[in-house]
């Protein structure tokens, strides 16, 4: 194989990658250097894709009922499925839920199917889960789904805003941008976000807000640029309608810096501080993402921060934008070709003229006439039964939508549910009656959109196992059966994204921002070569680079709109003791874990559901950093580990939301989220609710590596993650067992021969230890104790990929302590490296080290993707606090 440029299937980022193999067989995988986006660099989980490419775990074959079937019996049935519930029940009871991990090209066909053959517009995208807000908030402003800015504004601002992002871990490739141009220009960053989290090691303010206070802090700093006459009076003149309405409820709501203080819970002088450096500096970019979106309110918490932008006239100019960070890495593509409800393909909506001139275009029998169901109506229309067949394509609903366990409900009772996805064992594969099997990254062909508009092609560099096959395809072959086969007869997904590219340009004349018209004959070895490119693109003109800086914005009238908008109160905690839940992303891990939960090197970091909490809460709730505890409501509850920290908001809690049944017990912190949404834009409200924390009496703990992938029971707690050749097992429970040998036996045991099992039993302390081992190599093992184990398990790894083992090593195991004189390297700070957060410490105490070049130097942390420096900023800066 030559080296092959492709995209990285993870974050909105959209990052170069080349992949290739040398001539030993090994593929490798780095960032590109002649990328956009990323200019050669990848974050952890990018820097760690090759270790997600294996089969195990992959479905490769389509089954339905839970057998095996042939691919013709597999899409009958669908076919046959949904050709009988609309003739039962009309075509909006079918609905289609899909994925920003999807390509452009398979959007594209499975938009037209549903929408302009099947004739129900429910077809709705996981993006409405992160991006919808945001869309809502553009189109309300500027007339246009359509981010006016670009990634090289992080070189060229003065000062950057971060308001509800954790740059640092969510976009980590764009942090380390700003990183660098903080140090080469000064630039000053303000971090907006109710949590100290690593982005604000970067930051020279951070405002901790109030959960749900931004519409009044970004309407005080409307008020602060017409008190200090900052704002651009010609631009606002000849480029914008509603400025005094937009003022007048900014006023209404908090009318001095000191009153938006009080009401953000936030000190007034920082909040003067933020209003004088914005006011003064032209080149200011404001990068916003879910923790702006995610919000009953989080339409207009964007239209709050573009209404500073419009009244300055930092709009698409260089270094200053409003600019939304996209959460997957096509969920703008998916927006494009009309992958969400309430919209049609091509950036066009129901309006009847783009509706006459998508269905002449296709020349679809039964276009739909109006929006359908959005992702929280779609499955409460499921659990209604209104909708009887659904179609969902490379996402995980049981895990990520609100009130998760009422959407596990809902599916198990639906008459059809189709699953199309390359994981065979996803918590919605277990309620799904037919299951297809998707070509995965780097196995598929076709496009993705960024954050930034730009195009890039995803490039296939494995060859595709098994009898998977692509999902335009799926839907293609489906649409044959119905008797649409003439519409969809593509011989590949160059010329589906012809056709995409046709109808953006179709009675354009600049009508739309979003034209690919010259691309609209590009031939396949064209497609095939296509380099990174930014829409629009119009025939005969050249590809944009930021939006809205010079022409008119896309209204009838070419202005821009203010938006007025009021606060309502913040969220706040409910009952005595319940406290504000919010949930977001950690660094290494990615959505549900179905490819990331596969690489020990990115489950180093972080191996465990955790609960963030304020010192303050902790002690109120009698729990202690490092225990279990109890997060519930009356909707359900978690289990998860401590995490005591004083850069949590006192009042609230923080929980990931990537665990799934998979890889916990009870871990799915979604199935306790109120299925609440904007009222504007359908995005779910997964920062504001409520939840009550309590301790989880332990009788015992446990941790047990095996090389095998164990089905666990008899443990109230267990969480799943790669450690190297096995797989760890972090287990605790209320009660012990009878006997511990009999039940260490009955979880551990297979028919392998020869078996040795080495065992001791401390009953007075409770403890318990075991090991298993076949010829003479570490199968498994097993420790038990009254007290949380240490975590620090890097020597037992190291044993799985060890020979037969020695005496010695025997000891250690019955000991359960690593030999003498192995240093313990503690929590993975570096994944990159392996390096741990004691071996840093040591470092830093012994060798003196006084900064991160020197960490560099002395043990590689932080030379590699570079998204845990703000990690190792924080502990030489505790380190020297301690030695101080």
């Amino acid at each position: 194989m030559s080296e092959v440029r492709t995209t990285c299937p993870y974050c909105g980022t959209g990052c170069g990658l080349v992949a290739s193999r040398s001539a030993g067989g090994t593929l490798s995988l780095r960032g590109d250097p002649e990328h956009p986006a990323n200019r050669g660099r990848l974050c952890s989980k990018g820097a760690a894709l090759g270790d997600t490419l294996g089969l195990e775990g992959r479905l490769l074959h389509p089954v339905v009922a839970g057998r095996r079937a042939s691919w013709d019996a597999a899409l009958d049935r669908v076919a046959g499925g949904l050709r009988a519930t609309v003739e039962q029940y009309g075509p909006d009871a079918v609905a289609f839920y899909v994925s920003g991990q999807l390509l452009t090209e398979d959007y594209y066909v499975a938009n037209k199917l549903i929408k302009g053959f099947i004739g129900s517009a429910n077809i709705d995208s996981n993006s409405r889960l992160c991006m919808a807000s945001a869309v809502a908030g553009h189109k309300r402003a500027f007339g246009s789904d359509a981010v006016p800015g670009s990634y090289d504004d992080l070189e060229q601002a003065d000062l950057v805003v971060i308001v509800g992002s954790n740059l640092a871990w969510c976009h980590p490739v764009l942090f380390q941008r700003l990183r660098d141009a903080r140090r080469t220009r000064g630039t000053r960053v303000v971090v907006v976000d109710p949590r100290r989290t690593p982005t604000c090691e970067e930051a020279d303010l951070h405002l901790p807000l109030r959960p749900g206070s931004d519409v009044t802090l970004f309407g005080g700093l409307l008020l602060a640029l017409d008190a200090r006459g900052a704002i651009d009076a010609e631009y606002v003149g000849a480029r914008t309608e509603g400025l005094t309405a937009a003022l007048a409820a900014a006023r209404a709501a908090a009318a001095t810096a000191s009153d938006v203080a009080h009401a953000c819970g936030l000190v007034a002088a920082d909040v003067e501080r933020f209003y004088a450096w914005f006011a003064a500096t032209p080149r200011t970019l404001t990068l916003f993402s879910q923790g702006i979106n995610q919000s009953s309110r989080g339409t207009d918490q964007v239209n709050a921060i573009l209404n500073c932008h419009l009244a300055t006239g930092r709009v698409g100019r260089p270094g200053a934008s409003p600019f939304s960070l996209t959460g997957q890495p096509n969920a703008m593509g998916g927006r494009e070709v009309g992958a969400l409800a309430n919209q049609l393909a091509a950036h066009m909506d129901f309006a009847p003229a783009d509706r006459a001139r998508v269905a002449a275009f296709w020349d679809a029998p039964r276009l739909a006439a109006g929006p359908g169901l959005k992702a929280v109506e779609l499955f409460d229309a499921v659990a209604r039964r209104q909708v009887r067949a659904v179609w969902i394509m490379a996402t995980n609903p049981l895990v990520s939508l609100p009130d998760a366990e009422r959407v596990r409900q809902a599916l198990a009772r639906c008459d059809l549910v189709v699953l199309s996805d390359c994981v065979a064992d996803t918590d919605t594969a277990a309620v799904a009656d037919v299951l297809l099997p998707a070509q995965a990254w780097g196995e598929k062909e076709g496009t993705v959109s960024n954050s930034e508009r730009c195009i890039s092609r995803q490039r296939r560099f494995v060859e595709p196992p098994g009898e998977t096959r692509p999902d335009w395809w799926m839907v293609c072959e489906v649409a044959r059966r119905l008797g649409h086969g003439a519409a969809f007869a593509y011989d590949g997904p160059a010329a589906i994204f012809r056709e995409h590219a046709r109808l953006t340009a179709l009675d354009n004349g600049g009508r739309r921002l979003l034209d690919l018209g010259a691309l609209a004959d590009l031939d396949g070895p064209a497609y095939a070569a296509l380099e990174p490119l930014r829409w629009p693109w119009p025939a005969g003109a050249a590809a944009a680079g930021r939006l809205f800086a010079d022409g008119p914005f896309p209204a009838a009238d070419g202005r821009a709109r203010f938006v007025a908008v009021a606060p309502l109160a913040p969220a706040a905690a409910g009952a005595p003791g319940q406290l504000v839940l919010n949930t977001g992303r950690i660094r290494d891990q990615w959505h549900t874990m179905t490819r990331t939960g596969r690489s020990a090197r990115l489950a180093a970091h972080c191996g465990e559901p955790y609960v963030q909490l304020h010192p303050d809460d902790a002690a109120r709730a009698h729990v202690a950093d490092g225990t279990l505890a109890r997060v519930g409501n009356r909707r359900s509850e978690l289990l998860a580990r401590v995490v005591v920290d004083r850069g949590q908001r006192p009042g609230s809690l923080f929980v990931p939301m990537h665990w799934s049944d998979r890889f916990a017990a009870r871990g799915r912190v979604n199935a306790l989220v109120a299925p609440r949404t904007d009222p504007h834009s359908g995005q779910p409200a997964f920062k504001h609710d409520t939840a009550s924390l309590t301790p989880f009496e332990c009788a015992w703990h446990g941790l047990l590596l095996c090389r095998r992938d164990l089905a666990l029971d008899g443990a109230d707690y267990w969480v799943r993650s790669r450690a190297g050749r096995a797989w760890r097992y972090d287990l605790a429970g209320a009660e012990p067992p009878a006997a511990w040998p009999a039940w260490s036996r009955a979880r551990l045991c297979a028919d392998q021969a020869p078996v040795e099992w080495i065992e001791y039993e401390d009953r007075g302390r409770r403890g318990y230890r075991a090991a298993r081992l076949v010829d003479g190599q570490l199968e498994s093992c097993l420790f038990v104790e009254p007290e949380p184990i240490d975590h620090n398990s890097d020597w037992l790894v190291a044993l799985f990929a060890a020979g037969r083992l020695t005496d010695a090593q025997r000891a250690a195991l019955l000991g359960g302590r690593p030999p003498s004189g192995a240093a313990p390297s503690g929590k993975v700070v570096c994944s990159c490296f392996g390096v741990g957060e004691a071996q840093i410490v040591r470092a830093i105490a012994e060798r003196g080290l006084a900064d991160v070049a020197a960490l560099g130097t002395a043990l590689q942390a932080g030379t590699g993707c570079g998204s845990c420096l703000p990690e190792l900023h924080r502990l030489l800066r505790e380190t020297a606090r301690v030695a101080a």
